[in-house]
């Protein structure tokens, strides 16, 4: 195998790829650039489009959801804001999962030694869908990273973006409509979207806290041989006279 295509050089250059990423995200801050608009004369329909693509390369390079769920509303309003917003989440996960894959799972596969990362991955591997759903709507592990958690286990890509197309919308929608009410923070749209944004990171909690045991490894339990269990009757040898 060449140096190149050896696993910890991919990971390696992820590492950096992504580093360079969130460098970049600090200085130029896309998502102010996403938030200033489009030209007055490019259609709404392809306007939409270029948001999402744009979305999901900023998300892939580790710019917070949060902050294009608002600019996708303060740009186009509810309805293309949140289509804008889900397309983008999808294509962003679809771009991270696929880099994770490629770059990075042969390298930190083998690595899964500890009980509780084969246990998430073992998860991940039987109920893909259900579990990547949860992760979705109940926000609390970070969107680029889960994507990239996702790309190290054995989840497959349609589980996976499907469980991200659905699981995406409630609090997707719940900033896009901040987004495109922020101009009146008083009015009962603002404050409805606030209201069930902070209700849901209480329910992620919640959640999290109660359904934590099911990523617990299974302990191996000593198995006891029926027989054992009672002390063994000694037929004892007759005895002449």
């Amino acid at each position: 195998m060449s140096l190149l295509l050896a696993p910890w050089t991919r990971l390696s250059l992820l590492v950096v790829l992504l580093l360079a990423a969130g460098v970049c995200v600090v200085l130029y801050e896309p998502q102010r650039i996403l938030s200033e608009g489009w030209p007055p004369g490019l259609p709404v329909g392809a306007a939409v489009l270029l948001f999402a693509a744009a979305y999901g390369v900023a998300t892939a390079a580790l710019v917070p959801r949060p902050l294009l769920n608002l600019a996708a509303g303060a740009v186009f309003g509810i309805p293309f804001g949140l289509v804008a917003a889900v397309g983008g989440s999808v294509i962003g996960a679809g771009i991270s999962f696929g880099l994770g894959r490629m770059m990075g799972r042969d390298a930190v596969r083998p690595l899964l030694g500890g009980r509780w990362l084969q246990a998430a991955d073992d998860q991940l591997a039987r109920h893909g869908f259900r579990s990547m759903l949860a992760v979705r709507i109940f926000p609390g592990l970070p969107f680029a990273v889960a994507n990239y958690c996702a790309a190290v286990s054995r989840c497959g890509w349609l589980p996976f973006l499907l469980a991200t197309a659905i699981g995406v919308v409630p609090n997707t929608a719940a900033y896009v409509v901040a987004g495109a009410s922020a101009s009146s923070p008083d009015s009962p749209a603002f404050l409805a979207s606030f209201g069930f944004i902070a209700a849901s990171a209480v329910a992620a909690a919640v959640v999290g806290w109660r359904k934590r045991h099911r990523l617990a490894p299974v302990p191996v339990c000593e198995t006891y041989d029926h027989a054992s269990q009672h002390p063994p009757v000694v037929g004892a040898a007759p005895h002449g006279p």
